[in-house]
């Protein structure tokens, strides 16, 4: 035979939510509700031009640290020629900050003005 071993008394004020207790029953229930996350704000990371950065370098620079072929690389500079700034890529805030460095150590190396910016991306 199994005796039961008593259980300590509810203190007062507070519902007995034990199985078998009258109050069991009645308890309320919450439901999670997902959060909505807003995704980051994107940046996109600007190359500048000058007229001292070799065409050449400028397309090594961005098939290097954007990972774009030649032919891609190419259109760009060209649009940097033209247009006076080109876009080579789009990322988070810290990626883009971290490749604007990147560049911009890249051509004080070689010892050209090549100027990399970022900017919020506009929707």
């Amino acid at each position: 035979m199994a005796t039961k071993l008593p259980q300590p008394p509810t203190p007062p004020g507070v519902p007995d939510l034990r199985p078998g207790s009258p109050a069991g029953h009645d308890s309320v229930v919450l439901e999670r509700r997902p959060e909505k996350v807003k995704p980051p704000q994107m940046y996109q990371v600007v190359l500048l031009n000058d007229d001292y950065t070799p065409m050449e370098f400028v397309v090594v620079i961005i098939q290097e640290f954007f990972n774009k072929d030649r032919e891609t690389a190419t259109q760009i500079m060209l649009k940097i020629h033209l247009d006076g700034k080109g876009v080579c890529g789009v990322f988070s805030k810290d990626v883009a900050a971290t490749k604007v460095d990147q560049v911009t150590e890249a051509a004080r190396k070689h010892g050209h003005p090549l100027q990399c910016i970022s900017e919020p991306l506009e929707l």
